[in-house]
């Protein structure tokens, strides 16, 4: 299941990036610094979740497992290839099919997490950043947190686009309605999808238990 919600994740990148109309706010960060620093997208995102994961290794190692791992190393590339088919097989797409691909891709992340949060192997870096200073003191709620960390994550991207040389319409393509309806909706479908789809073949039962 984490495996699967990776591959999941990293194809609906490729359906956010080709969309062009604002990708998450974590995403925004990345394409920020995937303007500013002349890496492959793929190796750019092992170096981020590196520098993230050692805020986690010295403050809190239990939310980093298997399935950490598997985000860090594997999601930038299958997003970069991903991005890349669709580039071949949508060269010009027009602002409906536009809007068609932002919401396959939304739908398709939020399947993804809902399989890799089930699966309770670890989160991915980003991930575990808010939930560990949730833990860490409760003055301050877990989801203010998160709103906190997405805006400083939209924030860098932008200023480091615009760092890079970036016009506003170029940054409109990683920072716009696509960030705002993942910030608003992303949580609710996750849940749906987490009782419609990912509990359900979590706790299905074996071959051998059907058939003793």
């Amino acid at each position: 299941m984490s495996v699967l919600g990776v591959v999941i994740c990293g194809i609906s990148i490729g359906f956010f990036k080709r969309a062009e109309l604002g990708v998450d706010p974590f995403q925004s960060l990345m394409s920020g610094l995937d303007a500013l620093i002349p890496v492959s997208f793929g190796t750019l995102y092992v170096i981020a979740n590196m520098v993230l994961i050692l805020f986690a290794l010295i403050t809190d190692r239990r939310k980093i497992g298997l399935a950490t791992v598997i985000n860090m190393t594997l999601l930038g590339y299958i997003a970069q290839y991903s991005q890349r088919l669709l580039i071949r097989a949508l060269p010009n797409p027009g602002t409906g099919v536009r809007f068609v691909l932002l919401f396959i891709g939304i739908v398709v992340m939020c399947i993804a997490s809902a399989f890799y949060f089930t699966a309770d192997l670890g989160v991915s870096t980003y991930d575990a950043i808010s939930l560990i200073l949730s833990e860490k003191q409760t003055r301050i709620p877990i989801r203010v947190l998160r709103i906190i960390s997405d805006l400083v994550c939209v924030v860098s991207g932008i200023l480091l686009s615009l760092l890079s040389g970036y016009t506003w319409k170029q940054i409109g393509a990683s920072v716009g309605i696509g960030t705002i309806l993942t910030a608003f909706f992303m949580g609710p479908l996750i849940e749906f999808f987490n009782v419609h789809a990912a509990r359900p073949f979590l706790n299905r039962p074996l071959r051998s238990e059907r058939n003793p």
